[in-house]
């Protein structure tokens, strides 16, 4: 007997299932904010956790080169953002302009990491892109004489937020009735380019390229041996990745108004790799699901940790930090061990497991 949810006799479930979805998109930042506008700003800053999963999704699950360095082109794109949006070079240009060139701008770096590591897989690799995203924060840290470009430790401030055409994304307005601040508009944005990117990545997954990258991932030899450019995917991997992490740190920029090189250390660059990791290599939709329980258990834990302490003992014995820190260690090591293809595995990555396991 065929249950009522088979999609295959009921096609008409899947667009009612992206109806629901779409409906609970839109008024998910309303709903938060009867709660408080933090959790809009937690719901922003986990979508452009998306945006850098997804970016480094091309690079570990679907071309299978390790990068713990991704974080550099992220720091790559808040900087061309805040450097071309705000009184640091007085230029004060459109949004709209200065995302593309930071994604190119990333895309660029990616080809210079990618370039001198091409024969580089495993821990080698690994190592060298640890190296360069240390010194690509270093080098923002440090480049402020003779000629003050990035201000320094001290950061770039007053950096201008989302307009178009004299329309600032930032200022409030209304909809329907309904009060739009800042952060529920920029979530609007964000969610647009994170669905867009989605996009992208399912036609990448499913294309030439995607099944090239897939055929590197699984042997290098065997794909050369097929007539498949190895050189020539592997750099696009590494520049279409960062680009998406150029968006996102251009994005990031908008929204806080001020950078600085702290924002862009190792234990990011971790962090995110961790995302695609829980979540799956190579699914779309396991590394977006890693990315929103990495990004919001935390948070969880951050308002509930504290108050648990004071009730069961009247006072904190250990600061949340600490404990927020080591639940979200041992989660981490039980999913290694009971799910190590991740929540929400791709099927090569189980028949990989499986084949191994035998």
């Amino acid at each position: 007997m065929q249950s009522f949810f088979d999609t295959r006799r009921y096609p008409w479930l899947v667009w009612v299932g992206f109806a629901l979805i779409a409906v609970s998109l839109a008024v998910l930042p309303f709903a938060l904010a009867q709660v408080g506008t933090t959790w809009v700003r937690i719901t922003n800053y986990a979508i452009l956790y998306v945006l850098l999963a997804l970016g480094l999704n091309i690079v570990v699950g679907f071309a299978g080169l390790l990068d713990l360095g991704y974080i550099a082109f992220y720091a790559v794109g808040a900087y061309t953002y805040a450097l071309l949006a705000s009184p640091q070079f007085d230029l004060h240009l459109p949004f709209w302009v200065i995302l593309p060139i930071g994604a190119a701008v990333a895309a660029l770096f990616g080809v210079l990491l990618g370039a001198p590591t091409l024969k580089l897989r495993g821990d080698y690799l690994a190592i060298v892109t640890l190296g360069f995203g240390e010194i690509v924060r270093i080098f923002l840290n440090n480049l402020s004489r003779p000629v003050n470009i990035t201000n320094g430790p001290q950061g770039i401030t007053r950096i201008d937020s989302f307009k178009l055409d004299g329309f600032d994304f930032g200022h409030y307005g209304s909809l329907f009735g309904l009060e739009v601040s800042g952060p529920i508009r920029y979530y609007y944005l964000l969610l647009a380019v994170a669905l867009g990117i989605i996009v992208v990545n399912l036609r990448l997954q499913n294309s030439r390229v995607g099944r090239a990258w897939e055929a590197i991932r699984e042997d290098e030899i065997a794909a050369r041996a097929m007539g498949i450019d190895t050189r020539n995917l592997k750099l696009l991997a590494f520049a279409m990745g960062a680009s998406f992490g150029g968006v996102a740190g251009g994005m990031f920029s908008a929204i806080q108004g001020f950078i600085s090189p702290e924002s862009f250390v190792l234990v990011e660059s971790i962090m995110v790799v961790s995302m695609v990791v829980l979540g799956g290599m190579g699914n779309i939709w396991g590394v977006i699901l890693g990315a929103l329980l990495l990004s919001f258990v935390p948070e969880i834990l951050r308002w509930t940790v504290e108050p648990l302490q004071q009730a069961l003992f009247g006072r904190m014995l250990v600061e949340p930090e600490v404990i927020r820190m080591l639940l979200f260690g041992l989660a981490l090591v039980l999913i290694m061990l009971f799910r190590p293809a991740g929540l929400l595995p791709s099927a090569v990555r189980k028949r990989e497991l499986a084949e191994r396991a035998a």
